[in-house]
């Protein structure tokens, strides 16, 4: 059984923007500039104020915009219809669409659907953030949907520095420079996209480790890129910084903290979830009860000296049952000792370790094992060993993590939760949902290498 077989059961502030497009010529905006790029797709000329995109404009730098590949993409225009809505792009794989953007916030609207036809329609950006799970037009129908995007570049402002990015980042869709979309789903028909730079997005930074972060390639997943998915798309901006193999000491090293407090303004919020590589031995190894609680009251500090909000996350169980199927503690005081530095410093605290307990043992020894990449040999192309990782998620464990961390910010005392989507369904990790109705058709980067940490 193919993993696409597994997975897609389905179903379950006014902006006065400046208009930087110039036909003919470069497609290129400095930072100064406020950024809203309008693009008509599926047609070889655009009604004026928008850019025409067709099946062949592939992706450069010096034009600005364009389709990473494009060997796969149909144009289909329609007679009638009012201009970004009389033709489509469509593709019978997943197709990504890239723009170069500065850094910062950008609301996006894309819209969809077929004047002759339907469709079905995911969108993730960047490394497969989650942005619209699953939107299908009916027959005749064309519609919108808005979503919220955070770009960032590897420079940290005001310094003649960068992060140190690892090699492997340097190929990640999230430090290029660029704003990409990838469209997926059973059939996706792409309209149009308007690209809108916001200034006063609530931003919500993610700091940790491989269990946060946007993982790059399928079949690997985090709760972080599955994180956007639950907030309102006109007010909140999730930035995710975490990385895998990331400890709180390396974070702070590579720049990564200072990166975030570059951009941080007042009102934004500081997430804050790292141990499983803490407690290592090595040079980056932190004692639970002294050195570890240093350094994530010096993350609260930095963080509300910038007028920050920052939130404590414990970090979750890995897949390790005894003989009765309760879950076996490999984190140590470290969960402990997170808690206590929250009622030491008054922060928000969401108890992402005590959740995932409760989680993993609903879902049982054996069912646990699809919220993990354990997947046989041959579920991938080119993978020639089982897939047997206690650590890192699926697609599936991540979005059931993302839920409980939402269900964690429900409860808390912060004014972030009231910028949530309405109408979430409700959710207990004591009655998680079925893996076969989690609906994930595959992104085209797939990687056979575990991400670092474990």
């Amino acid at each position: 059984m193919n993993y696409q077989g597994l997975i897609n059961l389905k179903r379950l502030p006014f902006f006065t923007g400046l208009l930087i497009l110039v036909f003919g010529a470069e497609f290129r905006v400095s930072a100064q500039e406020m950024v809203h790029y309008k693009f008509d797709f599926g047609t070889d000329k655009a009604k004026r104020g928008w850019q025409a995109v067709s099946e062949n404009d592939l992706f450069d730098h010096e034009k600005g915009y364009g389709f990473e590949e494009v060997q796969d993409l149909e144009s289909v225009r329609r007679k009638k219809g009012k201009a970004s809505k009389n033709g489509f792009i469509q593709s019978a794989s997943p197709f990504y669409f890239s723009a170069n953007v500065p850094e910062g916030n950008y609301r996006v609207k894309v819209t969809f659907g077929d004047l002759k036809g339907n469709s079905g329609n995911v969108v993730r950006a960047e490394s497969r953030r989650m942005m619209i799970d699953d939107f299908d037009t009916k027959d005749g129908e064309v519609s919108s949907r808005e979503f919220m995007v955070n770009v960032r570049h590897p420079e940290i402002q005001g310094k003649a520095k960068q992060v140190s990015l690892k090699e492997r980042e340097k190929d990640y869709l999230h430090w290029d420079k660029k704003l990409t979309l990838e469209f997926n789903g059973d059939s996706p028909k792409v309209c149009a996209v308007e690209i809108t730079q916001v200034e006063d997005a609530i931003t919500v930074f993610l700091a940790g480790n491989s269990t946060v972060v946007d993982q790059a390639n399928e079949p690997w997943a985090a709760w972080g890129q599955m994180f956007p998915f639950f907030f309102d798309s006109d007010r909140v901006a999730i930035a995710n910084h975490a990385e895998s193999g990331e400890s709180l000491l390396a974070f702070k090293r590579e720049g990564r903290l200072e990166k975030i407090l570059s951009l941080m303004k007042a009102g934004d919020y500081l997430f804050i979830e790292f141990t499983h590589n803490d407690q290592k031995p090595g040079g980056n190894y932190l004692e639970p009860f002294t050195t570890y609680k240093e350094e994530l009251k010096h993350y609260i500090q930095e963080a509300k000296s910038k007028g920050g909000i920052p939130v404590l996350v414990t970090s979750m169980y890995r897949r390790n049952f005894d003989k009765e199927g309760k879950i076996v503690n490999t984190l140590g005081d470290y969960p402990e000792a997170m808690r206590q530095v929250a009622g030491e410093e008054n922060v928000a605290l969401i108890d992402l370790n005590a959740m995932s307990k409760v989680l993993f043992e609903a879902l049982g020894p054996d069912y646990s094992k699809n919220a993990f990449v354990h997947f046989p040999a041959g579920t991938f192309e080119g993978q020639r060993e089982d897939f047997a990782d206690n650590t890192h998620f699926s697609t599936y464990g991540a979005f059931e993590l993302a839920n409980c961390v939402i269900e964690g910010l429900k409860r808390s005392n912060l004014d972030l939760k009231y910028y949530l989507k309405a109408h979430l369904s409700d959710y207990s990790p004591a009655k998680p949902r079925r893996f076969e109705d989690f609906y994930w058709p595959l992104s085209r980067r797939i990687s056979m290498q575990k991400p670092d940490g474990n």
